[in-house]
C-alpha cells in the first residue's frame, strides 16, 4: 500500500485517563441525556435545537459560544433543550480544505491526529464545564466514537455517511439519538433503511474485536434538503414533504418517528439567513397538522458568534472558517421565536 506511517494513534483508554469526566459532568450527562430521550419516545413535547457552528475550529470561540448557550437554555429551559453543535470532523466534499480539529487541532498548522483527538475531547469537556450543555458531535469516523461516548448527547450521521453499512452498525451501538441525514439524492427511502438497521440488533467488528450490538431505538430522520442531477438543491421541509415523511414512518410501523430539520445545506440553498425563514415555516406547519407536530421534534442550525465565514488566516473570533453560518444576534432572536411557537 503506497503511505507512510506517521506515528501511533493514542488508545480511547489513554486519552480517558488524561482528560476524564468528572462525577458533576457524569450526573449532567445523564441528566441532560433523560430530558432528550423522553423527547423522542414522546414522553415530553419540548423541541430539540442542535445549534452551533458549521465546524468546531477554534476551542476558545466554539466555548464562548456554547457558553452563551447555555445560559440562553435557561430562558427557554420548559420549551427547548439546546444541545450545542461541535462537530470536530468536517466532511469536505472533494477532500480538501480544513477536515476539523481531528485532523489540525490548529487550523494554520499540519495535520495531527494525535493531537487532535486530545484536543476534541478537551473542548468537549470544557463546553460542558462552562455551558451546563452536553453536546452533538458528526459520526464521521465510526471507530472514533469511542473517545466521545461519554461526552455526547447526540450524533449526527451525514448524508454521505447513511450508505455506508459501518455507520449504520455503529449508530445502533451507541446510546446517543443517533440522526441519520437522507442522502445528497434525497432519497427518503435510503434514510428510512438507515433508521431501520440502526434500531437492530447487529454482531460485526468494532475497534479489533467482534461486537453485538443492542440496538438504537433513538435512531431517527434529518431532513437537510437535496441535490438533484444538475447539481440543484431542492428543499425537503415543506408541509407536503413532511405529510410524506410521516406516510412513510407509518408504512414501515416505526415506533416513535422522529425528525430533525436541517435548516440550513440545501434547504436554505447555502444561504444561511434563510434559515429563521425556514425554521418559522416548520412552527408553521406543526401547527396546522398534528401528524406534523408529532413527527418534527426540533431542527439544527448552524449558528456562530460572527455571522458569514472568513479564510483561516483572516482570524475574526466566532466567525466560521467553513461554511457560514447566522451570527449569534440573529441566532439567539431564532430560538426565543421557536420558544414562543413551541
Amino acid at each position: 500500500m503506497n503511505f507512510s506511517i506517521l506515528g501511533p494513534i493514542p488508545s480511547a483508554e489513554e486519552i480517558l485517563r488524561r482528560y476524564p469526566l468528572s462525577q458533576s459532568l457524569r450526573t449532567l450527562k445523564h441528566e441532560r441525556d433523560e430530558a432528550i430521550r423522553a423527547v423522542f419516545n414522546e414522553q415530553s413535547d419540548r423541541l430539540i435545537l442542535v445549534v452551533g457552528p458549521c465546524s468546531a475550529d477554534l476551542e476558545d470561540s466554539v466555548c464562548a459560544y456554547s457558553e452563551r448557550l447555555g445560559r440562553l437554555q435557561e430562558r427557554v429551559a420548559d420549551r427547548l433543550i439546546l444541545i450545542p453543535r461541535i462537530y470536530t470532523n468536517k466532511p469536505r466534499t472533494d477532500c480538501s480544505g480544513y477536515k476539523g480539529i481531528l485532523h489540525q487541532p490548529d487550523p494554520e498548522k499540519e495535520p495531527d491526529i494525535a493531537g487532535g483527538l486530545l484536543a476534541l475531547r478537551h473542548m468537549h469537556i470544557r463546553s460542558m464545564e462552562q455551558s451546563g450543555l452536553t453536546a452533538a458531535d458528526e459520526m464521521l469516523y465510526p471507530e472514533n466514537h469511542v473517545y466521545l461516548d461519554d461526552v455526547l448527547s447526540y450524533v449526527a450521521i451525514g448524508a454521505r455517511s447513511v450508505e455506508n453499512q459501518q455507520h449504520r452498525l455503529t449508530a445502533s451501538a451507541i446510546s446517543q439519538p443517533a440522526g441519520m441525514k437522507n442522502p445528497t439524492s434525497g432519497d427518503l427511502s435510503v434514510m428510512l433503511h438507515a433508521i431501520y438497521a440502526a434500531r437492530q440488533s447487529h454482531v460485526f467488528t468494532y475497534q479489533g474485536q467482534a461486537v453485538k450490538t443492542a440496538g438504537n431505538p433513538l435512531a431517527h430522520a434529518v431532513l437537510r434538503g437535496a441535490v438533484n442531477k444538475y447539481g440543484q438543491n431542492q428543499p425537503n421541509y415543506h408541509f407536503e414533504d413532511l405529510k410524506i415523511l410521516a406516510a412513510m414512518f407509518d408504512e414501515r410501523q416505526i415506533e416513535h418517528p422522529a425528525c430533525l430539520i436541517d435548516t440550513n445545506h440545501a434547504n436554505s440553498n447555502k444561504q444561511f439567513d434563510e434559515q429563521p425563514r425556514i425554521a418559522l415555516e416548520v412552527m408553521h406547519s406543526r401547527r396546522h397538522s398534528p401528524e406534523i407536530r408529532q413527527l418534527v421534534k426540533g431542527f439544527m442550525i448552524e449558528s456562530y458568534l460572527e455571522e458569514g465565514c472568513q479564510s483561516v488566516n483572516q482570524h475574526v473570533f466566532g466567525r466560521s472558517i467553513t461554511d457560514p453560518c447566522m451570527g449569534w444576534t440573529s441566532s439567539e432572536d431564532l430560538i426565543l421565536r421557536i420558544a414562543d411557537l413551541a
